[in-house]
């Protein structure tokens, strides 16, 4: 089963969470979003986060480091209310990388207090559509749905910056 940015939905928290985007912009520069450090920091990370990029390597078994940021007043509040440190290193790796086609990152989750480090698969479909692209994001399922959920409404919440990118 898959969810299309079904909001508030409970199978959001067991399923694949399927999201789709179609922006007015060429496939190549929502490729490059993805693939290249100055893309990535300029979208990744829900609002009120920053990243900022140690390795990205848009290729098959490349890697992904980067540092997520709390660096807006109401997140650095948050992070401290959940005893949680304002920066925290994730690494993963790309995992499938067809240019302008797909990629799959895998990211190591080791951030679960009492939980041994985990991977979870983020995959991405583009698709030229004449002056518009297309983007299919499938979120897998975390061990937890509670990390699921989160992941989800992180994930959404970090589409805002390209939905406002690309909204002019």
């Amino acid at each position: 089963m898959s969810i299309t940015d079904a909001p508030g939905s409970d199978d959001a928290a067991r399923d694949k969470v399927v999201i789709e985007r179609t922006y007015r912009a060429p496939v190549e520069d929502l490729w490059a979003l993805w693939t290249t450090k100055a893309g990535f920091e300029s979208w990744w990370g829900p609002a009120g986060f920053r990243v900022e990029v140690h390795a990205l390597e848009a290729r098959v078994g490349g890697a992904l480091r980067y540092d997520m940021i709390a660096d807006a007043p109401e997140a650095i509040a948050a992070m401290q209310g959940m005893g949680q440190p304002l920066s925290h290193h994730t690494h993963g790796r790309f995992a499938e990388c067809t240019p302008c086609e797909r990629l799959t990152l895998v990211h190591v989750i080791d951030f679960v207090p009492g939980v041994e480090p985990y991977e979870s698969t983020i995959e991405v479909a583009f698709a030229a559509q004449g002056d518009h692209a297309r983007m299919v994001v499938t979120l897998h399922p975390h061990r937890d749905p509670h990390w699921t959920r989160m992941s989800v409404e992180g994930f959404r919440s970090q589409l805002t910056k390209l939905d406002a990118r690309f909204a002019a």
